[in-house]
């Protein structure tokens, strides 16, 4: 797939409203048609930034100005000894999202922006007081990652590692040992603990506003949601992903799943669509980005996992 024009990244700062401070790249428009709406991709848990950065480059090819970012406490935004970073799961909604979607769209002049969520980043819209400024929710890998909907195997391992090893890594480290469980960087251990009892629980970031009626804007959301998994991942399965579905009970949501033999590739499981290696997926992303329907079978729109108390 190639680029038919340069494009230049340029090294940004945000601002949360907390004062913490965010590194990012913003990568201006450089090719297809006139009027794409920016994009805000937010990465996945422990993932950063740099991984994403071939996708919105091509992104940029396709008509779009983009902005990816890590969250505090990961990668480049990370600021002195990750044991003493007092980041939670919550912050990275409520604070890190929000501040990068109030730049974005103060860069570029946009009136409203299209999140691509990478699993954890694609699940938190409920938790942003400026969520109308979302046109469009793509969530790739997006899902609650709820432990009690994984197959039977798959949920063993995930409870051992993440209510067993992964506290214990935390209380004596003093920060998340995730990279030890093959889950990308070490965390925050805010982060950590956040996660693991969100996953515990399912609904996910609804977690973090029980009982906090002024911060919980899921009811409110009316931005559409489509969200895109495959069938070889564990953690975003039909099941997961309804169970977040469900959570914005007002928007448009919609899910389809991919077979990765339709793409010409062996796997795409939780991590790879963002990979060159992966190129087959993106114009269905970009499809998604653009609110365009998208041909491929999946979970029906509306699917919802039965509700948690």
């Amino acid at each position: 797939m190639n680029t038919p024009h340069p494009t230049t990244d340029d090294t940004v700062h945000i601002t949360c409203a907390d004062g913490q401070r965010l590194h990012g790249h913003f990568i201006a428009r450089s090719g297809g048609p006139d009027g794409g709406l920016p994009v805000l991709i937010s990465p996945a848990t422990g993932v950063r930034q740099h991984f994403y950065l071939r996708f919105a480059r091509w992104l940029a090819t396709q008509g779009h100005d983009v902005l990816v970012f890590d969250y505090r406490g990961i990668g480049l935004s990370l600021h002195g000894r990750l044991k003493d970073c007092r980041a939670t799961l919550a912050d990275w909604g409520q604070q890190d999202q929000v501040a990068a979607l109030d730049w974005l769209l103060a860069r570029t002049g946009a009136a409203q922006a299209v999140i691509v969520g990478h699993s954890a980043g694609g699940q938190m819209i409920g938790l942003l007081p400026n969520h109308h400024r979302v046109a469009r929710l793509v969530g790739i890998s997006a899902s609650t990652g709820w432990f009690k909907a994984m197959r039977p195997g798959f949920r063993l391992k995930a409870n051992f590692g993440m209510r067993l090893v992964l506290p214990l890594g935390t209380r004596l480290t003093g920060y998340g040992t995730t990279a030890m469980l093959g889950l990308g960087e070490n965390l925050p251990a805010g982060v950590a603990l956040q996660w693991s009892r969100w996953c515990a629980r399912g609904g996910y970031a609804t977690n973090a506003v029980r009982h906090r009626p002024e911060q919980d804007f899921h009811a409110q959301v009316r931005t559409p949601v489509t969200v895109l998994h495959a069938e070889d991942d564990d953690i975003a399965n039909a099941a997961t992903v309804a169970d977040l579905l469900r959570t914005l009970p007002a928007a448009p949501r919609q899910a389809h799943c991919l077979r990765p033999r339709d793409h010409g590739l062996r796997h795409i499981g939780h991590l790879d669509w963002f990979r060159q290696s992966h190129q087959s997926v993106w114009p269905l992303m970009a499809q998604a980005v653009r609110g365009e329907t998208l041909a491929v079978a999946g979970v029906p729109s509306g699917a919802v996992a039965r509700a948690h108390p």
